[in-house]
This record gives structure tokens, sequence and C-alpha cells, in this order.
């Protein structure tokens, strides 16, 4: 027979649920200000926009922006987080054509390749940051 003792969360899962629902609020927070600068400055957006994508670059930079501002949102309210981190792992796999796009935009820039190169290694702490928050959530 279970006692009221032996359905309390554990301390590490206590940790872990609050880790993850500071992890929510920041990415959340990021995802939401990325997305408005979609729609403040879109041409640095539109400019990385693979050609090989069919359709006009400022359409997917204001979709892109949207999808990220939305999935902030959701990553801040408690009862779609769940959803959102899911959202943002699919988001941040779509959106990687157009940062591996930049490595042949800046080929001929070995200051903003460098930035380019080093930011793509942070696609998987990022995808992996928001299957654990799905997974707490």
């Amino acid at each position: 027979m279970a006692t009221l003792l032996d359905k309390l969360p554990t301390p590490a899962a206590v940790r872990r649920r609050r880790a993850a629902e500071r992890d929510a609020r920041i990415m959340g927070s990021a995802l939401i200000g990325m997305g408005v600068l979609h729609f403040a400055v879109p041409g640095p957006f539109d400019s990385i926009v693979p050609p090989e994508i069919p359709g006009d670059a400022r359409t997917l930079t204001y979709a892109s922006g949207a999808a990220e501002a939305a999935i902030g949102v959701g990553l801040l309210v408690p009862r779609t987080r769940r959803l959102s981190a899911t959202a943002a792992v699919a988001l941040f796999v779509a959106v990687f054509p157009a940062n591996v796009n930049t490595l042949r935009l800046f080929k001929d820039k070995p200051l903003l390749l460098a930035g380019a190169v080093a930011r793509l290694p942070l696609q998987v702490p990022m995808i992996t940051t928001a299957l654990r928050i799905r997974r707490e959530s």
C-alpha cells in the first residue's frame, strides 16, 4: 500500500522541474525577442533564407518570426509549455538550413564566417534543452 510520502516527488525531481521552468522562461523570452526582431529588422533574416527554399524571403521571415514569438509565449505558460517545447524543437530544426546558408554567404567575410560557424553547434544544446523542458513539463 502506497503512502502519501511515496507519492511526493524526490528532491532531484523537484530540482529538474525547477531547472526546466527556469530554462523555459529563458528560452521563451529569447524566442519572443528574436520573433520581434524578425518584424522590426527583417532584412538580415531575409538575407539568410536559402534560395533553394521556395517562397518569398520576407514572407518566410515574418512566418518564422511569428512562430518564434508564439512558441516563446507558449513556453512561458505552464499549461502550454510541453507542446511549445515540442514546437521549439521543430523550429530549431526548420531554421537550421538558414543557419547553414550563412556559411555560404559569409565565406569571404572571415569574422562573420567565424560567428556563423560558432553558431551551428549551439543548435544542439537548444534542441536538447527544449526536449528537457518538454520532458519535465
